[in-house]
C-alpha cells in the first residue's frame, strides 16, 4: 500500500513559554506579521525537531526493524564533540550492519534506514558525495489563531555562578535571569504529503502513522522550561485519491471563537482552553464538497477542546 497524497493540518497550545525563539529579537516570540496584527508563530524547524525526538525516544536503536534511526540529531562521540554529516551517516551505517554497502551507496543506506529521511528529504555532501531529496512531509509556518501578548519577566537564581578560588572570595549571590513567556496561545500549522515525493524517498505508509503520532505524542514528549506546557489540540489527515489534488489551505477553513473582533477590539486574549471554542464547520463543509477526492480523511482531538460542528464520522481515538 502507498502513500497517497495528503494534507495535513496541526492545532496546539502552549502556556507560559515559547516553543520557538526568535535571536534576533532576543529570544522573545516570532513575529511574522506586523506588530499590530498580534499573531505570533513558530517555524517548521520546531516542529519536525519534535517529531524526530519522539522517533528517537519511541524507536530506541532504528526500531525492531533498525529503518528508524535518526539522521538529524546532536550526536557526540566519545570526545563529547558533535558528529558532522559524515560521521553520522557512518554511525547509522554501522548500526544497521550496511558499513560496506555504504561504500558504494550511501543513498540507499540513508534511505533505508532513516526515518526522517525519507520522511522530511535529506541534504548530503561529504567529499566525493553529494545528493538531495525533497521530502514528501513539507510543513508551513504555524500562526497563532488570535493575537499574543508576550511578556518580560526575570528571577533569580540562589546558587553562586562562580566558586571561591585560592583564597579569593567567589560570588556570593546568585545570578539575574530574564526571558519572555507566552501566557498562553493556540497555533494552526499547515502540512503536505507529496505522494511522487514519498515514491523518491521510499516513504511507507508505516512512517506515514509514526509520523501523525509522533507530532502528537512528540508535542507533549519535549517538555522544557522555557518551551512551556504544550498540548496537542487537534490533527487532521485528509488522503486525496488524485495524486496531483489538494484542497489547500486547510488553516483558513478553522477560527477561533469568540472571534476576531473579542480578541482585536475588545483587547481580550485567550487565557486557557476554558476560554475558546474551535470552529471547524467550514472545514466539514469543504470535506463534504471534495468528498469524491477524498480517499480518506481522519481527526484527532483532544478531550479538553470545545469544537464547533460535528466531526464525528471523521474521529480518531487518541494514541
Amino acid at each position: 500500500m502507498s502513500v497517497h497524497n495528503g494534507e495535513l493540518l496541526f492545532v496546539k497550545s502552549v502556556k507560559d513559554g515559547i516553543p520557538n525563539r526568535d535571536p534576533l529579537q532576543d529570544s522573545d516570540a516570532r513575529r511574522l506579521f506586523p506588530e499590530e496584527d498580534g499573531r505570533i508563530s513558530l517555524s517548521d524547524v520546531s516542529i519536525k525537531r519534535d517529531v524526530r525526538d519522539y522517533v528517537l525516544e519511541a524507536e530506541p536503536n532504528g526500531g525492531v526493524s533498525q529503518r528508524n534511526y535518526i539522521f538529524v540529531q546532536g550526536k557526540v562521540n566519545d570526545k563529547g564533540k558533535l558528529l558532522g554529516r559524515g560521521s553520522l551517516a557512518e554511525w547509522i551505517a554501522e548500526q544497521a550492519d550496511k558499513k560496506n554497502e555504504a561504500k558504494e551507496n550511501m543513498k540507499s543506506v540513508l534511505l533505508s534506514h532513516s526515518f526522517d529521511a525519507r520522511a522530511f528529504g535529506i541534504v548530503y555532501s561529504v567529499k566525493s558525495t553529494s545528493f538531495h531529496l525533497t521530502g514528501p512531509v513539507q510543513f508551513g509556518w504555524a500562526h497563532s489563531l488570535h493575537p499574543v501578548d508576550s511578556q518580560y519577566i526575570q528571577g533569580t537564581v540562589v546558587m553562586p555562578s562562580t566558586d571561591a578560588k585560592d583564597g579569593e572570595d567567589g560570588k556570593s549571590q546568585g545570578t539575574i535571569w530574564t526571558s519572555y513567556i507566552v501566557p498562553f496561545a493556540v497555533f494552526a500549522m499547515p502540512g503536505v504529503i507529496n505522494a511522487k515525493n514519498a515514491e523518491q524517498t521510499g516513504m511507507t505508509v508505516d512512517d506515514q502513522e509514526l509520523l501523525l503520532k509522533g507530532l502528537w505524542q512528540g508535542t507533549q514528549h519535549r517538555q522544557a522550561r522555557g518551551r512551556g506546557q504544550q498540548q496537542p489540540l487537534m490533527l487532521v489527515h485528509v488522503e486525496y485519491k488524485d495524486p496531483f489534488f489538494r484542497i489547500g489551505y486547510l488553516e483558513d477553513l478553522i477560527t477561533l471563537q469568540p472571534g476576531e473582533t473579542a480578541w482585536r477590539e475588545g483587547g481580550r486574549r485567550p487565557s486557557s482552553l476554558k476560554d475558546i471554542t474551535l470552529d471547524v464547520s467550514e472545514l466539514v463543509r469543504t470535506l463534504e464538497q471534495y468528498k469524491e477526492k477524498i480517499e480518506r480523511c481522519r481527526i484527532w482531538v483532544h478531550p479538553s477542546l470545545r469544537v464547533e460542528s460535528d466531526i464525528t464520522p471523521y474521529l480518531q481515538p487518541l494514541w
